[in-house]
């Protein structure tokens, strides 16, 4: 009669190990980014990113149209402006953008929640998230003053009818800066999902080609986490959720699900992870050498992210996740 056991009897058919799955990926568990820029008719595809567009407003609004008829809830929006300056004026400016962007999505999909990255990378002559010292070239971010544009940059978002603020520049108060500066303009009602782990990754490089992001000097370890840290994460979570934080994020997600969990296990917050640029061009760049079954990686990743704690999922495979799901 050995074995008594036999856990294999559950896994006898598709059918049954669909019915006693512990974790299942929805459409609603994924958040799309876009990649807005200026001029008309404009879809640059991303060399680094096989599939990935930088795109004109008027092409965002197709796509957002795309997403919104897959069943995705939600879209995240990043700016590359025609010029840039050391104040970041294309982050803030009514006119900014991210901003434009925004109403013209709004206006087409208007049940299409939009966040928006509130940072100022894209925007800086120099790539890096804020104010420098004037002759600094390594790239240390002055904290307190850049807290400023932030909220200035929180505030146009919103007014440009911005769903969610989502905040990922990692200075130190950038949660309760942007809180309080909301709250004061009446847009008490927004969430701030905030970048609370966010760690100086290698796995970034694709995202500043599609961004135009990439630091003219020095790197951002002064400012995003030493990824050799996980119970500094648990601290800045806490801080963040002290300071009003609605939702958390953990960036990137792959080689660190045991933050998400860690994370997840902290809090009581919605947790999303952040299925970053380079994770989706190793995936993309193995397929297409053959190497691997693309649909089937991508959706095992997609599990292993919702089993580790994560409520939601940014990654530029969900338009490809949502046709699987439909199948």
């Amino acid at each position: 009669m050995f074995p008594t056991h036999r856990p294999r009897r559950l896994r006898t058919s598709e059918t049954l190990r669909r019915m006693v799955a512990e974790t299942v990926v929805t459409t609603n568990d994924l958040i799309y980014p876009l990649f807005a820029v200026p001029g008309e008719g404009v879809a640059n595809e991303v060399k680094s990113m096989p599939g990935v567009y930088q795109l004109s407003i008027d092409k965002i609004v197709e796509e957002a149209k795309q997403v919104y008829d897959l069943g995705i809830p939600a879209i995240i929006l990043f700016g590359i402006p025609a010029e840039k300056d050391t104040d970041a004026t294309g982050a803030w400016h009514d006119c900014g953008i991210v901003q434009k962007a925004t109403e013209a999505v709004k206006k087409a999909v208007p049940d299409l929640v939009v966040a928006v990255d509130t940072c100022l990378c894209e925007y800086t002559s120099h790539g890096h998230c804020g104010y420098l010292e004037t002759g600094d070239l390594s790239g240390r971010v002055l904290n307190d003053p850049t807290l400023e544009l932030l909220k200035k940059t929180a505030i146009a978002q919103a007014n440009a009818g911005a769903d969610i603020i989502a905040p990922s520049g990692m200075m130190d108060g950038f949660v309760k800066s942007i809180r309080e500066a909301l709250d004061a303009a009446k847009f008490q009602d927004i969430p701030i999902l905030s970048y609370a782990a966010k760690y100086a990754s290698a796995y970034y490089g694709p995202f500043r080609d599609a961004a135009e992001s990439t630091p003219q000097f020095g790197d951002r370890r002064t400012y995003q986490m030493d990824p050799a840290n996980g119970r500094e994460a648990i601290k800045e979570i806490v801080l963040d959720i002290a300071e009003g934080a609605d939702m958390l994020m953990v960036k990137p997600a792959l080689a660190y699900m045991d933050i998400i969990w860690r994370v997840k296990e902290a809090s009581n917050l919605p947790v999303a992870a952040y299925n970053v640029s380079g994770e989706y061009s190793m995936v993309k760049a193995a397929a297409l050498n053959g190497w691997i079954d693309e649909q089937r990686v991508v959706m095992e990743t997609m599990t292993s992210f919702k089993r580790s704690g994560a409520d939601l999922i940014l990654t530029y495979h969900a338009k490809d996740v949502a046709r699987w799901l439909k199948v």
